[in-house]
């Protein structure tokens, strides 16, 4: 039975069967920057078994030598150069090898089965494959019903799928591709991956929350006045323009990335730790979320597009002077949404998400902020700030915990201070990079972090009425600048509310 390290409490070593992992899309950014990176750094940590092998598929013509060419010459770029054992990356790229493959070209995918049961043979990979979908989503069905059809969502091992993000691009378009994977994989083979799973703070919200007395009692509508949930970027859309103009700031980070914190954040301790208890209860607070009604859109809902400005004192141009955007796009760049969760722990206690580009600073959070003290003793005292409790996920990932206390002196002076924990300080090494942890789980076919199929479709399900009413407005954009903290509707979206939005 696999050793699932959260619930022994520990981050232990854990080693995965022989397995060849396939990337498709192996040509593009994706496998450079962060996949083999990442399965360099588990190799060096003898995490990776014996006989592991990396088999690259893409339209691109390459050799294996070629291949193993380009990915060492990643791992330089992308690793800080302290980093990098010679003797283990040539360990590493004797098992990396290539094939071209084309999803218009069935014969690829016989070339490719007739490849993968040659190393079963010549390095006892055992019939164990995990295929990694880095292509665009376009692309995610042909490729499913393709390995459907040589046979290789089956194996005389294990056989595993990673299916990267967007999950469809509404509704109708997520139901239609699960069902199209579904009549392939069965729903325990399907790895719906979100790199932000499998960042070291947001895994630790499991831990802050249940492996502390002093916290739980207070996680509930008694003791919590609201909870932010920030996801802040100071880049514009890059060289993704094309992308994003087709998705927007709620599909690319909000539907996937806060949504799944929030469910961290929200859910109901789990019987266990195993992956469908912990799953089962963050399905479960998504179910308990209520419905966002066309009727109060303004009450639960806002966006942005950012102008041009500056950010950390260098210009930069507005959203619609992004290349490969339209010049009059109705496209949101900063979205902030209200969720109100209909249980016993948190009604009327609200949860904002928001996130947006081109904000001064570049930091992701959970924020959870306490009621104030019902009777204030301290009249004298300069105003207090409430009490909270801070997750910073990137960059400093720590935790931050604000509280009054007495200034040095005769009188009884009340000031805000804060007390942080640190984890580069504390632990004196560095986090993980996500997709290592995430890949390793993938291998040793612990689903925890991954999204489950039900999720997804309730997550789509609750933002539809949105994306819709978005789609059938035109807001007069742009309306914040860059280097801004977002749109003036954005402050009074809270201020109705008698709060406001967190200073980062």
């Amino acid at each position: 039975m696999i050793e699932n390290p959260l619930r022994e409490g520990l981050r232990l070593e854990r080693i995965p069967e022989p397995c060849t992992m396939v990337i498709f899309g192996a040509s593009g950014d994706l496998t450079k920057r962060k996949l083999v990176p990442a399965l360099y750094s588990l190799a060096q940590q003898s995490l990776l078994p014996g006989g592991f092998s990396i088999v690259g598929a893409a339209r691109t013509p390459m050799s294996s030598e070629d291949f193993r060419a380009r990915m060492k010459e990643a791992v330089h770029h992308f690793l800080d150069p302290g980093q990098v054992d010679s003797r283990v990356l040539e360990n590493c790229a004797a098992g990396m090898f290539y094939t071209p493959i084309d999803v218009k070209d069935p014969g690829s995918f016989k070339r490719l089965s007739e490849l993968l049961s040659q190393m079963d043979q010549e390095r006892g990979t055992s019939g164990n494959r995990l295929f990694y979908f880095s292509t665009p989503p376009t692309l995610y069905a042909p490729l499913t019903q393709l390995l459907g059809s040589v046979g290789l969502n089956r194996s005389s091992g294990w056989t595993r799928v990673i299916i990267e993000k967007p999950f469809g691009h509404d509704l109708a378009s997520m139901l239609a591709l699960n069902k199209q994977v579904l009549e392939v994989f069965r729903e325990e083979q399907v790895y719906r991956i979100d790199h932000y799973l499998g960042k070291e703070t947001v895994q630790n919200i499991l831990v802050l929350r249940f492996a502390n007395g002093i916290f739980e009692p207070l996680w509930n509508r008694r003791y919590i006045d609201h909870v932010q949930i920030t996801a802040a970027e100071s880049l514009g859309v890059e060289n993704r323009g094309g992308y994003y103009d087709q998705a927007g700031v709620l599909r690319d980070m909000i539907q996937n990335h806060l949504l799944q914190i929030f469910t961290l954040v929200a859910m109901e301790p789990p019987v266990s730790l195993e992956a469908d208890a912990v799953r089962d209860e963050k399905t479960k607070v998504m179910q308990a979320v209520r419905p966002i009604e066309l009727q109060h859109m303004d009450q639960f809902a806002v966006r942005g597009q950012y102008a041009a400005g500056a950010v950390n004192g260098q210009p930069a141009k507005g959203y619609r002077e992004e290349k490969n955007v339209s010049p009059d796009s109705n496209t949101e760049t900063y979205a902030a949404i209200k969720l109100l969760v209909d249980n016993w722990r948190w009604a009327d206690v609200p949860f904002y998400l928001r996130s947006a580009k081109r904000l001064p600073k570049r930091v992701t959070e959970v924020a959870v902020q306490f009621r104030k003290a019902p009777h204030l003793l301290f009249k004298d005292s300069e105003p207090l700030q409430p009490n909270s409790l801070t997750l910073r996920i990137q960059p400093d990932a720590g935790i931050t915990l604000r509280f009054g206390a007495k200034l040095p002196g005769q009188s009884i002076q009340v000031r805000t201070v804060s007390m942080d924990f640190r984890y580069g300080t504390s632990f004196g090494k560095k986090s993980p990079d996500a997709y290592e942890r995430l890949l390793l789980d993938a291998m040793l076919g612990d689903s925890t972090l991954f999204a489950r199929g039900d999720m997804v479709e309730i997550s789509w399900r609750l933002l539809m009425p949105v994306l819709d009413a978005w789609q059938k407005t035109a807001d007069h954009f742009p309306n914040y600048e860059s280097g801004s903290w977002g749109p003036r509707e954005s402050d009074e979206f809270m201020q109705r509310e008698g709060r406001r939005w967190r200073r980062l």
